[in-house]
């Protein structure tokens, strides 16, 4: 599990049962400068069939280490303007992508789409997509493991605008959804179907190739910061500003295309404007938790 403060991202690795940990924090980098001051946006692991590795985005460029931190095998340097713009420059919005890429959003709206080799450190930019006209917010490929979903990718805006894109050696821009010009904060994609968490609160379920809309869900009362799903049991966790952490389940009905959603279960972290969540295994039997302000990481597990 990855927790990002400042300029720091802490590791944190627990067995099962959470009663043995351990962390370990890695400091930001920039090639030719001994400790980096640049705010760290985003960190995430992402395994893809040959190898995995961590991926930071902060403002100054884009890092690739091996999935322990120990080695950074390749950096991308944003384009910063000489002089100071109102238009902030960042990275954010990190995906593993079918076998061999890794995509990451730019505050100009654009996606970087890197090719990963299966060992090494020749990571080359093999595309740039230019769909988006505002910040990217997140990013997440098809997590059911299926072969059979068409969409392999779901981008978010400031705007709340969805593009889904299918990889392969150039991406294909699919459906574009629109948004309602309130920011899609984070985004998922499971056997088909996005589950977009907004700003308003909400939480909003499509089909990714058509564009419907199956399911809206006035989940949370303040700011909604973070989405995650276990594949495999059809959970959804959703976290937001209003102290809440939730736990949806979600069924689907090939035979009529229809997604039901019921809720399962919620925790409120008094006081504490809840930033991050994600579920510990893919069954969903826990959950972590961390918010503003807060030095801790709390775990929930299933009894």
């Amino acid at each position: 599990m990855l927790v990002v403060h400042a300029n720091v991202v802490n590791m944190v690795s627990a067995s099962w049962d959470g009663l043995n940990y351990s962390h370990r924090q890695l400091q930001s980098k920039e090639p030719n400068v001994a400790t980096s001051t640049s705010l760290i946006m985003q960190a995430s692991f992402c395994v893809l069939p040959s190898r995995e590795l961590l991926v930071v985005t902060s403002q100054k460029g884009i890092q690739i280490y091996e999935s322990d931190g120990s080695i950074m095998v390749y950096w991308h340097a944003l384009d910063t303007p000489e002089t100071p713009t109102a238009q902030a420059v960042f990275a954010r919005g990190i995906s593993a992508v079918r076998d061999n890429y890794i995509c990451v959003g730019v505050s100009s709206g654009s996606i970087l789409v890197f090719d990963i080799p299966s060992k090494g450190s020749n990571i080359t930019l093999s595309e740039v997509l230019e769909e988006h006209k505002e910040s990217v917010t997140d990013m997440a490929s098809e997590c059911s493991g299926s072969q059979e979903c068409i969409a392999d990718m779901v981008s978010a805006d400031d705007g709340g605008n969805l593009c889904v894109w299918k990889a392969g050696e150039e991406f294909q821009i699919l459906n574009k959804i629109p948004g309602f010009d309130m920011t899609c904060s984070s985004v998922k994609l499971w056997k088909g179907t996005i589950a977009a968490g907004y700003g308003t609160g909400q939480i909003r379920l499509y089909e990714a190739v058509t564009g419907i809309l199956h399911v809206e869900i006035n989940a949370h009362a303040r700011w909604i910061y973070s989405l995650d799903i276990a594949p495999f049991a059809g959970l959804l966790l959703s976290a937001a500003e209003d102290s809440l952490v939730r736990v949806w389940h979600m069924s689907l009905t090939p035979e009529t295309n229809s997604v039901e959603v019921a809720h399962l279960h919620n925790e409120c972290v008094t006081d504490t404007q809840i930033c991050g969540a994600r579920f510990c295994d893919d069954d969903g039997c826990a959950f972590a938790v961390t918010g503003y302000d807060l030095s801790e990481i709390i775990r929930y597990t299933q009894t």
